[in-house]
Formats: structure tokens, C-alpha cells, sequence
């Protein structure tokens, strides 16, 4: 093995560096911009409500309620739910670390259940052996675009009086069982980071169908302040406010509001054009021994925001970091999606142990992640089916043996 991978190189299949993720803004977008910059609004303005107003009757929920992005969108939904202090909150190991982080800024404790080997997401089985009586919500997060299977979680979260606060950061447009993500739960996330289906450069919404929620995260999104005198204890007249507990400032500008405005409107064609290339990733590879590619759960319809494959590295003379830096090599911009959370040092100094999640680990040293994004064009999916073949022939066993 070690001889192949000293002699893989040669002439790249592209010229140009090709990423795995990136945003599309069109000229109505920039517009939309503009437009604010010539208003009397740039922060938290009318752009910011009309955006929420258009992004909950996207998804289906009465509320929507705008942040700075989505990490800080997570925070307070742990407040909003409650979490405190010994609260325990079930999530899934292979995420980005903001899915566990935003249970600590809380004071709680994240506690991670191993994953379904065939979908990447939280497996049902493994959040019910954790439950404790100090389990208070539950994270899902739907990998890659996947709904997660939200019957058997909406079912334990009944059994044991569970809140479920769905980070759907991934799965904007995404479908469960011919029903839209962001009305299923008390509680979902979605990220408008510029690689996600949409973008306000910076961005998180949280949606919901329960007025007390929408209430908590509006306040805690400006600091813990109130100017309802309904809702002041002492109300002084027009000009007052009441500080009623530590919220932060996590507003949204009307600045990304205007532009996520503009970009919802071009959503499912995104989506469109994400399952259109998916397609012909499947197709590509669907007889390559080498690759694993992803499967979706039965009723699920991924919004696709990622598409990770994953190396049959038995069937392979080299180890993932060899394929991953040769298709590097041929200015393919790869990635990986993720490395398991409790693996990370923070959460080793926090006492947490590799060896706890033990299919999340595996599997994150199997997968890679393709460019996949809605500006790409059909000759940059056929650019990366092409290096694909290219990097797994040169490495394939059954050409040595």
C-alpha cells in the first residue's frame, strides 16, 4: 500500500479548484440588499419580520423566529426548553459541535447515542438505552438533508415526557412522511450559513407551533428584554423596558434579512438541482464495490445538503486520508462530515471517552463528502465522478491482487 501511495499523482482532472459546498446570490438578491441599505432600517427591522412570516409558512409552522446564526438559534431553544443545570439531553455523535455545545451554554449535559449504520442519524435504540431521569430533551440532527425517524422519537419523547428540539440545520425542504421538517416537533433549528440551501451570510431560524416558546425566544434573542407592558411586572410608561432574565444579543439584521427573503423564493429550485446531481452520483457509483453510497429511510425525502459516501475499505489499498488527499489532488474539494463530537479534546477534558459510539466512529473513518451545492454545473458533477473513478481505480485491491 505504501508504494501507491507514493506514485499517485499525474495530470488533475480540473484546472480549477472545485469546492464542496458554496452559495448562489443573483442580482435580486444583491437588490434586496441594496434596498435595505437605502431604508431607514439595517438592524432588526420589518425585513426581519416579513422574513419570518414568509420562512413559517415555508415550512408549515405558526412561528418563526430569526437569529444571528444557528448555533446561537440552538442556545435558545435549550432555553426556551427549559434545560438547566443536571438536565441531560440526548444528541447524535457525528455532527458539527454546536448540535452539543448549545446544551452546555445552558448548564445542561449532552450525552451521545450511537447512529443508525445505514442512514448516519441518531438511532432510536440507542437514545432510549440512554435515557435517565435526568434526560430532559432530545437533539436529533437529520445528517446530510435525511429526516431522522421521528415517529420512534416522538414516541419516547411521549414515553418519558421528553421536549424534542430537531436540528435541522441540514434539511430545509426536506420531507417526512409527505410532511415538511419544521412543524413536527416542539422545537426545530435550521442554519442559513452560505453553504446550507439558503443564506443570510450568518443565520439560524428556530420554528415552532407553541406561543410560550415563541415568546421565550423572541425575548432571549434581545438580551431578556421585554417592552410588552403586559409582560412587565411594573410597567412606567411608553419608553419602558424590563431586563426579566440574561438573554443575549442574537438578532438578525434586516440586512440578511432582505437577503434571505430573496433566497427563499429560489428554494426548491435549489433542491431541485441538489437531487438532480444526486441522482447522478447514485448512478455513477451504484455498481463501485469501493463506495457505499448513502441511503435514505423509508418515507424520508432528503433535502440533500451533503452527499457522503462511504469507502468499502476492505475492497481498497489505501486508507481514507490517502483518498481524500488524492482526490484533493485533482482539485476536487472534499470534505468530511464529521468528526465525532465526544472525540474532540474539550469533550475528553469534559470526561468524555472514544469507544462510546462505536458506529459513529467507525463510519467517520470511512466517509467523504463530495462537492454538492446548487451552482455547480453538470460538467463539475461529471469532473467528480470522474476523479472518483480515477482516485478508486488507481487504489482499488482487485487491481493488485
Amino acid at each position: 500500500m505504501g508504494e501507491k501511495l507514493a506514485v499517485y499523482g499525474g495530470p488533475s482532472i480540473r484546472k480549477d479548484f472545485l469546492p464542496y459546498g458554496g452559495q448562489w446570490i443573483d442580482e435580486n438578491d444583491i437588490q434586496a440588499v441594496v434596498d435595505v441599505l437605502k431604508s431607514d432600517y439595517l438592524t432588526t427591522g420589518p425585513a426581519v419580520g416579513r422574513f419570518e412570516q414568509a420562512f413559517a409558512k415555508y415550512v408549515g409552522a405558526k412561528y418563526a423566529i430569526a437569529f444571528s446564526n444557528g448555533t446561537a438559534a440552538l442556545h435558545a431553544a435549550c432555553f426556551a426548553a427549559g434545560i438547566a443545570k443536571n438536565d441531560e439531553v440526548i444528541t447524535s455523535p457525528l455532527t458539527f459541535v454546536a448540535s452539543a455545545n448549545c446544551i452546555l451554554y445552558t448548564g445542561g449535559k449532552p450525552v451521545f447515542a450511537d447512529i443508525d449504520p445505514a442512514t448516519y442519524n441518531i438511532d432510536p435504540r440507542s437514545i432510549e438505552a440512554k435515557i435517565t431521569k435526568n434526560t430532559k430533551a432530545i437533539i436529533p440532527v437529520h445528517f446530510a438533508g435525511q429526516p431522522v425517524d421521528l415517529d420512534e422519537i416522538h414516541k419516547l419523547a411521549k414515553k418519558y415526557n421528553l421536549i424534542v428540539i430537531e436540528d435541522a440545520a441540514h434539511a430545509l425542504g426536506a420531507h417526512y412522511k409527505n410532511r415538511k421538517i419544521g412543524a413536527l416537533s416542539e422545537m426545530t433549528m435550521f442554519s442559513l450559513h452560505p453553504v446550507k440551501h439558503i443564506t443570510t451570510g450568518e443565520g439560524g431560524m428556530i420554528t415552532t407551533n407553541n406561543k410560550d416558546y415563541y415568546q421565550k425566544l423572541l425575548q432571549f434573542r434581545t438580551h431578556g428584554i421585554t417592552k410588552d407592558a403586559n409582560e412587565c411586572f411594573k410597567y412606567d410608561g411608553p419608553w419602558y423596558y424590563e431586563m426579566q432574565y440574561l438573554g443575549y444579543n442574537y438578532r438578525m439584521t434586516d440586512m440578511q434579512a432582505a437577503l434571505g427573503l430573496s433566497q427563499l423564493q429560489k428554494v426548491d429550485i435549489f433542491i431541485e438541482r441538489r437531487k438532480k446531481y444526486v441522482a447522478f452520483y447514485n448512478e455513477a457509483f451504484k455498481k463501485m464495490e469501493e463506495i457505499i453510497c448513502p441511503k435514505q429511510m423509508s418515507g424520508a425525502d432528503s433535502s440533500w445538503h451533503l452527499y457522503v459516501i462511504r469507502l468499502n475499505l476492505e475492497r481498497l489499498t489505501a486508507d481514507r486520508k490517502a483518498i481524500y488527499e488524492a482526490l484533493q489532488k485533482e482539485n476536487i474539494g472534499v470534505n468530511v462530515h464529521y468528526i465525532p463530537v465526544h472525540t474532540q479534546p474539550f469533550y475528553h477534558k469534559l470526561g468524555y471517552q472514544s469507544g462510546i459510539c462505536l458506529t459513529a466512529e467507525d463510519i467517520y473513518n470511512e466517509i467523504i463528502t463530495l462537492p454538492l451545492f446548487p451552482k455547480m454545473e453538470e460538467k463539475d458533477v461529471r469532473d467528480v465522478i470522474a476523479a472518483v473513478n480515477k482516485v478508486i481505480h488507481f487504489y482499488s485491491r482487485k487491481d493488485v491482487e
